[in-house]
């Protein structure tokens, strides 16, 4: 039987909440991170290892497959899922972001934004209505409004009319979007770094009624105190009984705080990129693997890690491969790291259940100092 879109509050410890979504493609355990499959592929992944990191959902591109190789080619070889051969949920951003920053390349208008494509100059015109076509097309599980992404920083006029602007084409996204019990849709609060017009995008997104909320327009700038601040009232400001999701957010340390002021689902493409970059993430922060000091290290990436990378690989093969430029490096670091990912949820999602986050949290952050303390003292005397 295929089952409707739902979501389950669990367990609450303070704001932190322990959650699970149903689609018609699986359920997704939360609090939750989607690795970012932006051109129908995580970068340097296949399908089954990303499945292998616990991975329960992906996030795809609306603005990339769209332009190539476009959402109809997708709808006729049978949408994105067996097209890129992932069998679990799908969420789709509505392209707004990438548009959003073409800032050379657009024209905005209450219809939408025309822009000229990246790739090969192509006018192009996304409306709400498209958008929402365009995810149809893809298939996905989970689809997202058209927005405006407000910039930062921003005045609080620049900031109200962008929100409004983003409220009324919700609006016209819910519309398009019709009724498909198999399907979510999700609102996406705006207002920028302003309470008040915050407040206000979250009393209309609830008249409209949608299936999951979104916190939009951070991350874009305005550096973790700011972001937190926001945090600490806008989960608070959505439907205490639908997913909240946090918007292209982002590092370890950003999400514990996010989950502890109430955000349910994540998305970033962090962990492939830094493992493209040579970057790995640990329990004790960030490893460079390209620093000479890695060159003779037999030790593992982590050695409470148990993804592949770790379990067979030491820190000089990683430093040798990267440094030849070789693709298992790419392969290898963005393994790694989806796995840290992953299992950093299912960290957070237990110490939830079990009522003991707060302690999880402080553990988080004083092996995360800890780490970072001695990477420092490494640098200062040797």
């Amino acid at each position: 039987m295929v089952k409707n879109f739902s979501f389950l509050l669990k367990k609450r410890d303070g704001k932190a909440r322990r959650g699970e979504i149903q689609t018609s493609r699986g359920s997704i355990q939360t609090p939750a991170f989607m690795p970012v499959g932006t051109a129908g592929t995580v970068k340097a992944m296949m399908p089954s290892s990303v499945k292998d990191t616990g991975a329960e959902i992906l996030l795809g591109n609306t603005y990339h497959l769209m332009l190539r190789p476009t959402a109809e080619r997708i709808k006729d070889l049978g949408g994105l899922h067996k097209f890129m051969n992932w069998d679990k949920p799908i969420l789709t951003d509505s392209g707004g972001f990438q548009v959003m920053s073409l800032t050379k390349l657009r024209k905005l208008t209450e219809k939408g934004v025309t822009f000229k494509s990246h790739i090969d100059g192509s006018n192009h015109l996304v409306t709400p209505e498209r958008s929402i076509q365009i995810q149809t097309m893809l298939g996905s599980d989970i689809v997202m409004c058209f927005d405006e992404c407000t910039p930062y920083p921003s005045d609080e006029k620049t900031s109200l009319d962008s929100m409004r602007l983003s409220m009324r084409w919700a609006a016209r996204s819910k519309k398009e979007f019709g009724i498909d019990p198999k399907r979510a849709l999700f609102g996406i609060q705006q207002g920028g770094i302003n309470k008040d017009q915050r407040t206000e995008s979250a009393d209309y997104l609830e008249s409209l009624g949608f299936d999951g909320y979104a916190i939009g327009g951070l991350a874009v700038g305005e550096g973790q105190e700011l972001m937190f601040r926001v945090l600490d009232y806008a989960p608070n400001l959505l439907p205490e009984n639908k997913p909240r999701y946090l918007m292209g957010v982002g590092k370890p340390d950003d999400i514990v705080g996010a989950v502890t002021r109430g955000v349910d689902m994540f998305d970033c493409v962090l962990p492939s990129r830094s493992g493209r970059t040579g970057q790995a993430f640990t329990h004790r922060g960030v490893v460079n693997i390209k620093n000479a000091r890695h060159m003779n290290d037999p030790r593992p990436l982590d050695s409470s890690c148990k993804c592949p990378c770790c379990l067979n690989y030491s820190r000089a093969y990683l430093n040798h491969v990267f440094k030849a430029n070789e693709i298992i490096s790419s392969m290898l670091l963005t393994w790694h790291n989806l796995h840290y990912y992953q299992n950093l949820m299912l960290k957070i999602r237990d110490s939830i259940e079990q009522q003991k986050f707060n302690l999880f949290k402080e553990s988080f952050f004083e092996t995360l100092n800890k780490g970072i303390l001695s990477l420092f003292e490494f640098i200062l005397f040797n």
